[in-house]
């Protein structure tokens, strides 16, 4: 049973009340006002949700998590994040890591308007992150409403007074659209009902998420006048769309297109009959869409044209401001000139003598050798360069009038003349270069020029000598500019003879027929719109709109640096002028305000946007229309097609302008298995059996955002990012048909699984009825027919069951899908998690015409699930000719045919049941087939089932048996099971870490967030249950913990109905639900069991309180008591997993403060005291402690490790003090002699903890020489025999501890050479024999916390007798004390100036780095060198007595050490200048080389992680005295914290869930340290636990 455990403390959420906003949040909001809250925004409603009361049976809130990076900034994968509609409001919760950059006096903004009022962009409300560094730093976010919205975080930089802005992110938040509910479509017979029953339109309203919008595309000028409408209303309704997507509206331009809009305001006359109505038609067009949405449950959408107008728009003659035009954009004079020369060559070729009808390719060679002479006549090329005559006038004038400015750059004189004009073309002496604004607008600033010149020919003196050389250098910079005209004069030649190919003589082309002056060789790319005739050219020549193929949709081809309309690049619309918006408002007041209102009027009349031609409207444009037109319609949908040709350039125009929906096109899949891809991309939703939504969901209680309200349940949900959403249409209104681009059959396929899928989709009026080709936006003049759904209706009775199921599937979560291909069939299926009912679809694609095949695909077997036919058809069609009818656009002639019902027969192997779809034998392509499906035996209260009672069976374990349950490494389960279970080996993945839950996490942790249903241990699971019986299996057989046998039992149970009732496809879900809900209850059951400091505590310190559990546990053959196995701590895993090498005294009493101490696992800690106090023998401790039974005795620093933990204990434990008076039964008899722990003589008599503490310290004051018991190779086979002798005495001159010699090595760095061929075996590669700086550290910790309690009467001595100066005596913990305090700095501190040398203990030529402490005082004869070596091991000592160092000193000193030793992952054993240093450890080097042969380079560089801790806690200690945090205890905190960011990230996502032992150099992998140590995380846990005491006095 766990013991201590905390009940009922929720993970704390953190919220900002309104009252309580920061300084620079109130002065933001008093310079941005508020906007008035009457009415009442969306918004103000939200926040008047979250303080109102809990109303009965409220739902829970949803939370969606969103983590930023360290920066503030969302990781790349989450960016965009896409959140639902608020039906009912919600909350965005940020999250950051307490301590990262970002929360440095960090505050979060967005253009949200979290205090209520109404959106505006660049209002940005406040929010400022907690201080605390020891708790999650979260901010809750109430969202009420749709959007487009940014958000980044604030904070202080490294410099004084510098604020960085983090990166931006982004959140849309989809609208509210509502339609009228529809009657189910089947029948319960599951057959498909007549329209009279089936998808009838009811009363209610429901709310329609963007998956269920079914799109149908329709051109206005073919639906007749507004008469008519209701009939194409009712077809579509009956066709099951729910929104209609107009094309434009407006009045159509003299072209007659409808994206041609002459008039922004005014409605095309010729839907109200050819009348002019006095408010345009708003009024008209509102009521006919009401009637749609009312009657017909039919929404509206309508594109809006932001980037062009027609080039008959009245208004252009009065702003002509508001295109492109030379007067404005001079760059574009050249390419008026030559655009009006085209048309002038159009209107006289007769009088040429040229043919003006293109018929073949050599009439198009006629026509455009002869244009090449025209534009050789237009001499472009004065555009590109400079007049050399006015050039050598204007420089001699300079010359000669001696108005020269003198040159100012670098020395240029005895250059040539080819490196002066390269110099020329890199300075501003030559003006007007690429303008392109008039003929020689290129040339020099003469009296630049002159200073030039004069600078390059010193030699010459003479005006006209210097204007010559002038004249030479030119010519040089003219080359490049003339080869610069004849390559764009070449490009643009070429654009215009393809072009006209194209236009005149292609198969596919417009063939637009004779050439005319009205009718040009090639389409103009001016409107003249210049009201009267004599009207300014340069003024009224405005640039057509058009596209350019693969341009940088960020730039606009208008301006420069394009060339574009010069080098006739654009693909020109020659009825639209380009809008020129300009960078603001400001640039086109008039403009701005027509289109801006414009935009509001279309939101306040229709529910959708599409936005034509986005990828070329200016991305601000686009920003500032759309907010406009969100504060008319704040729900307003917007789509859109975007060309960008880059899905990071998508993703960039969905953010910033808040688009709902990409358009996606299944006709660019070229055949069916990139079909099938375009279908899983976008049309899948979720793969069946996905874990997110049942495995990462969590609950909690939390309170209202706003400060205000009372506490709500939610199910928080953590976000992954977004991609965008999708809308994906069968075909697009302005691409080919079927018939065109596959076969006309494919119509039924592509139509069906388009339907079929989970998404926004969409179709046109044309594809349904069979349309032969692609009808021509501006020249047709047919109606559309209304068919209906009748006989001849192309494939809407299908589309109408489709989008009838389409619809019913997301409103009733039909979110998960599979997508299976084989030759030209697609099987598209959905189904809806919760309750295992589902859809498939059987499609036959028709890539190929002509063809009626059955193809082949194997029969379709579903695991454990029956399937029912629902319909099925093909389709006929009768001819390809086009339907002659000169008033009504048709279809094809055709026949649906419908197919017999199929059976699908049941079959039973070995595996399980099924149900087999075999396709008929009449099948050709286009066929569809439709089946219901569900599971067999269906458990509905499985999934309810498999999470039940966790917190009950984990709730009652203690801590070791939570051990087994989340952790156990190969070695320790092979040593508790007696070798018969270990790791888990999953095919293709291999073995996992652990046995327990923390090994199947971590492959689990990145499937269940990512759905990543292909990965191996995935697949595993469809093969067979083996994972489920062997994570049952071993903790069924755990004889030594019996409580397991309840958990056990719980996995049983939920194992054995998954095995019995889900099919194989659906297991790795129920796995990873059973396992995932496991893990939380169990982590949830240690940190419960946790101190206040875990409980509380952010994820990183959890995390490492969880390594806690990781590390201690019961195996066999290593325990505290020799005579029965009890739970002991281990060093590190793998490689001290079980045996003699699992427990070592240096290591356990180095880990024990973090790892049980700040947890709250004081029992735990007691037990490893009192087992390790028991064995003392020479006044020392074991290393290696062995079970007790065969300890080794050559630890110099083991007793002092083990006297500060127990110092820490008194300090921390609830009545610590008492361990002092704890009686320990001794490991061996007094005398000391060694005997078995089962002899009689041992455990013979007993000590109490404090008489073993001043045992330690007497017998170290009396000097300590002893030779090893059973000292030779059965011991030690690597050490030579002098190493096995132990010395230790006093220095009661200085008080310092020395000992060890040169063959052993007493400290934590005892790495023993053992290579033979290098010659280094029995030589230790860090003897550190002396007074290792941190033993000096430890003793006088000891020593100060002895005498207080000494002093207080609490501890029973006052000191040791020892022999000082040939007298015994008593030495008080005092003295002994003030002895090391007084000798300190003298004889470890070396100076950061040489001449301060006399003043401390060191030799001047040893010295290799100043400003450190030495590593060791008094090293060995020979090796006094190392004395002096820089080691992260001086922090320990800081730490642990921090008043025997000068502050000032020993704050230099850290940061040294933060520069020179901190690494990502810990510290460097030594510095990289000493010649030592070797960071890469390879214990299997058998190499000659001795310094790192069988790596005895072990602690000479690579980096260990243990110190780190020190030395944070050291840093904080010293920089709060005297460094930066002396003044904000937050930029110390601040800078510390960084340095855990690595160790952060490596704990979350290393699969072992540890800090490593050691790394290589700069952090790289060393595959001989263990990859996860005890100390590594404990001392880490102590850093944030010193954090986590002083946080009150931080938020201060």
């Amino acid at each position: 049973m766990g013991k201590g455990r905390k009940v009922n403390k929720a993970k704390p959420s953190v919220s900002i009340p309104l009252s309580a906003r920061s300084k620079s949040s109130a002065s933001s909001a008093s310079s941005s006002p508020i906007s008035p809250v009457t009415p009442k925004t969306p918004a103000d409603e939200g926040i008047e949700f979250f303080q109102s009361p809990l109303t009965p049976g409220e739902a829970p809130l949803r939370v969606y998590e969103l983590r930023l990076d360290i920066d503030g900034g969302p990781h790349k994968d989450r960016s965009y994040i896409r959140l639902p509609p608020a039906y009912a409001p919600y909350i965005l919760r940020v999250s950051i890591d307490a301590g990262t950059p970002a929360s440095m006096n960090g505050v979060f903004k967005t253009n949200f308007p979290l205090d209520g009022g109404k959106f505006d962009r660049a209002r940005f409300t406040e929010r400022k992150l907690p201080s605390d560094f020891s708790k999650p730093i979260q901010i809750d976010l109430p969202i009420s409403h749709a959007g487009a919205f940014v958000f980044w975080v604030e904070y202080d930089g490294e410099q004084p007074n510098q604020r960085v802005k983090g990166r931006e992110g982004y959140f849309n938040i989809d609208p509210v659209l509502r339609i009228k509910a529809r009657s189910p479509i089947l029948s319960p017979e599951i057959t498909p009902l007549p329209l009279a029953s089936g998808a009838v339109l009811q009363e209610d309203v429901v709310n329609l998420p963007l998956d269920g919008l079914s799109i149908l595309t329709v051109v206005s000028k073919w639906m007749g006048p507004l008469s008519e409408w209701n009939n194409h209303f009712s077809e579509a309704k009956d066709r099951g769309y729910t929104m209609l997507h107009y094309t434009p509206l407006q009045e159509r331009g003299e072209s007659d297109s409808p994206y041609s809009i002459r008039d922004q305001f005014k409605y095309d006359p010729s839907m109200f009959g050819g009348k002019q109505e006095a408010d345009g038609g708003k009024a008209k067009v509102e009521a006919v869409l009401k009637i749609a949405r009312e009657k017909y449950g039919l929404l509206s959408l309508t594109d809006v044209v932001l980037n062009h107008t027609a080039n008959d728009s009245p208004w252009l003659a009065d702003h002509p401001e508001s295109g492109f035009s030379p007067a404005n954009s001079p760059h574009l004079t050249s390419a008026l000139e030559l655009d009006t020369a085209m048309i002038e060559f159009s209107s006289n070729l007769a009088s040429r003598g040229l043919p003006s009808i293109v018929r073949t390719q050599q009439d198009v060679d006629t026509l455009m050798n002869a244009f090449r002479t025209v534009i050789k006549d237009l001499n472009l090329w004065q555009y590109y360069v400079l007049d050399v005559a006015r050039e050598k006038a204007a420089i001699n004038a300079a010359l000669t009038s001696d108005k020269a400015s003198p040159w100012t750059g670098p020395s240029i004189a005895g250059k040539s003349v080819i490196e002066l004009a390269g110099i020329l073309r890199g300075c501003n002496v030559i003006l007007g270069r690429g303008e392109l604004s008039s003929r020689f607008g290129v040339h020099s600033d003469a009296n630049a020029a002159a200073g030039f010149i004069k600078a390059a020919f010193v030699e010459l003196s003479d005006p006209a000598a210097l204007t010559d050389a002038w004249v030479r250098v030119l010519d040089v910079v003219n080359v490049p500019l003339y080869e610069e005209w004849e390559e764009d004069t070449k490009i643009a030649f070429d654009n215009v003879k393809n072009r006209l190919t194209y236009a005149r003589l292609d198969e596919n082309g417009p063939k637009l027929g004779e050439i005319t002056k009205t009718n040009p060789l090639v389409e103009s790319y001016f409107t003249r719109c210049g009201p009267k005739p004599d009207s300014d050219p340069l003024v009224y020549s405005l640039a057509n709109n058009g596209w350019i193929c693969a341009a940088d949709p960020l730039q606009n081809f208008a301006l420069l640096p394009s060339k574009a309309y010069l080098r006739r690049e654009v693909i020109v619309w020659g009825d639209c002028v380009k809008l020129r918006y300009g960078s603001g408002p400001e640039d086109n007041p008039w403009l701005w305000s027509h289109m801006t209102s414009y935009v509001k009027s279309l939101a306040s009349t229709f529910d959708g946007f599409r936005i034509d031609n986005c990828h070329s409207t200016p991305l601000h444009v686009g920003v500032s229309m759309l907010d406009a037109a969100r504060v008319e319609n704040p729900d307003l949908y917007v789509c859109a097609e975007l060309f960008t040709g880059s899905e990071e350039m998508d993703l960039l125009f969905v953010k910033r302008l808040g688009i709902n929906s990409l358009i996606r096109e299944s006709y660019n899949g070229w055949d069916a298995k990139e079909y099938s891809r375009l279908l899983y991309r976008h049309g899948v939703g979720k793969p069946v059996g996905s874990m997110d939504a049942a495995c990462l969901t969590s609950t909690e209680e939390i309170p209202s955002p706003t400060g205000k309200g009372p506490l709500r349940k939610a199910i928080v949900t953590p976000l992954n990012g977004s991609m965008p959403h999708a809308l994906l249409y069968d075909l697009t209104h302005d691409n080919e048909s079927p018939l065109h681009k596959r076969s006309a059959e494919d119509a039924l396929s592509t139509g069906a699984l388009v339907t079929f899928s989970y998404s926004a989709t969409g179709s046109v009026k044309g594809f349904d009825d069979l349309y032969p080709k692609l009808l021509n936006l501006v020249g047709e003049k047919r109606k559309y027919e209304v068919t209906g759904v009748n006989e001849g209706s192309g494939i809407a009775r299908i589309k109408r069951v489709l989008n009838a199921l389409h619809l019913e599937m997301v409103l009733g979560g039909y979110e998960e899908g599979h997508v299976h291909q084989e030759n030209d069939y697609i099987v598209l299926s959905r189904v809806q998690p919760s309750t295992q009912k589902g859809y498939l679809l059987v499609a036959h694609t028709g890539f190929a015409k002509g063809t009626k095949d059955r193809g082949y695909i194997s029969p379709i077997k579903l695991r454990r699930t029956r399937a029912k036919f629902i319909m099925g058809a093909s389709i006929d069609i009768h001819s390809h000719d086009l339907p002659a009818d000169v008033n009504t656009l048709k279809g094809l002639p055709h026949k649906l045919v419908e197919m017999s019902p199929v059976v699908v027969p049941q079959g039973l192997d070995a595996e399980s049941p099924y149900a087999e779809i075999i396709v008929p034998e009449y099948f050709p392509p286009g066929s569809i087939m439709l089946f219901e499906t569900h599971l067999q035996e269906y458990d509905a209260s499985l999934d309810q089932f498999v999470i039940s009672g966790a917190q009950n069976v984990f709730g009652n374990l203690g801590l070791v048996e939570l051990n087994v349950v989340l952790h156990r490494a190969d070695g320790e389960e092979r040593d508790a099971t007696n070798g018969e279970i270990g790791v888990y080996d999953v095919p293709g993945l291999g073995r996992m870490t652990y046995c327990g839950l923390e090994g199947w996490m971590h492959p689990l942790r990145h499937i269940m967030r990512h759905n990543d249903l292909g990965h191996p241990l995935c697949e595993h699971l469809r093969q067979g249950t083996w994972p489920l019986d062997y994570v049952y299996d071993r903790l069924s057989k755990a004889e030594d913990l019996p409580n397991l046998k309840a958990v056990a039992q719980w996995f049983k149970e939920r194992f054995d109905r998954i095995k019995a009732t889900v099919p194989p496809f659906l297991r790795p879900k129920y796995f990873a639900l059973v396992i995932s809900e496991a893990y939380k209850a169990a982590r949830r059951s240690v940190v419960e069991q946790c101190s206040e400091f875990v409980l509380t505590g952010h994820d990183f310190t959890q995390d490492l309180a969880l390594c806690a559990v990781q590390m201690h546990g019961l195996v066999k053959s290593a325990s505290l008591d020799p005579g029965k196995p009890t739970p002991s701590l281990a060093a590190g895993l793998p490689h001290f997993a079980a045996g003699w090498a699992r427990c070592w005294g240096r290591d356990v009493f180095i880990s024990l403060r973090g790892l049980f101490l700040t947890t709250g696992n004081f029992e735990g800690a007691k037990r490893h005291i009192l087992a390790f106090a028991s064995t003392l023998k020479h006044g020392l401790i074991p290393n290696l402690l062995d079970s007790v039974r065969k300890p080794r005795y050559n630890s110099r620093d083991s007793p002092w490790w083990m006297i500060q933990n127990i110092q820490d204990y008194v300090n921390m434990a609830p009545d610590g003090l008492a361990l002092l008076s704890e009686n320990v039964p001794r490991r061996f008899p007094k005398d000391e002699t060694w005997v078995e722990w089962d002899d009689k003589r041992a455990y013979a008599y007993s000590s109490t903890i404090a008489e073993i503490i001043q045992e330690i310290l007497q017998r170290h004051a009396q000097g300590i020489h002893f030779r090893e018991y059973n000292a030779g190779p059965n011991l030690d086979m690597q050490m030579r025999d002098e190493g096995f002798n132990i010395d230790i005495d006093v220095d009661w001159k200085t008080g310092l501890i020395s000992g060890g010699n040169a063959f052993n090595c007493g400290t934590w760095m005892d790495k023993m050479g053992e290579s033979q061929k290098a010659g280094t075996k029995g030589q230790p590669g860090t003897p550190r024999d002396g007074a290792p700086v941190e033993i000096t550290g430890l003793i006088k910790s000891a020593l100060t916390w002895l005498d207080g309690l000494s002093t207080k009467g609490k501890f029973p001595f006052k000191g040791v007798q020892a022999s000082v100066d040939g007298k015994e005596r008593l030495v008080t913990y005092k003295e002994w004390a003030d002895l090391i305090q007084a000798s300190f700095e003298k004889c470890y501190y070396v100076p950061l100036d040489d001449a301060e040398d006399s003043k401390y203990n060191l030799d001047s030529k040893l010295a290799n780095r100043r400003g450190i402490y030495k590593d060791v005082y008094g090293s060995g004869a020979g090796r006094e060198w190392s004395d002096y070596q820089f080691r992260p091991n001086f922090p320990i000592a800081m730490t642990v007595a921090p008043e025997l160092f000068d502050p000032e000193h020993g704050l230099q000193a850290l940061q040294l050490a933060d520069k020179v030793l901190r690494s990502p992952l810990g510290m460097k054993t030594l510095d990289p200048s000493d010649m030592q240093y070797r960071p890469i450890y390879d214990n299997s080097n058998d190499s000659t080389d001795a310094a790192i042969a069988k790596g005895l380079n072990y602690h000479n560089g690579p980096e260990w992680g243990w110190p780190l801790g020190f030395f944070l806690r050291a840093y904080l200690d010293f920089d709060t005295r005297v460094g930066a945090g002396k003044k904000d205890i937050k930029i110390t905190l601040h800078q510390l914290h960084q340095a855990l960011l690595i160790p952060r990230h490596h704990l979350q996502n290393d699969p072992w869930a540890g800090i490593p032992e050691l790394t290589n150099a700069n952090g790289e992998y060393c595959s001989d340290s263990c990859n996860t140590q005890a100390w590594s995380a404990s001392t880490l846990l102590d850093f944030l636990e010193i954090v986590h005491g002083m946080n009150a006095n931080v938020a201060k």
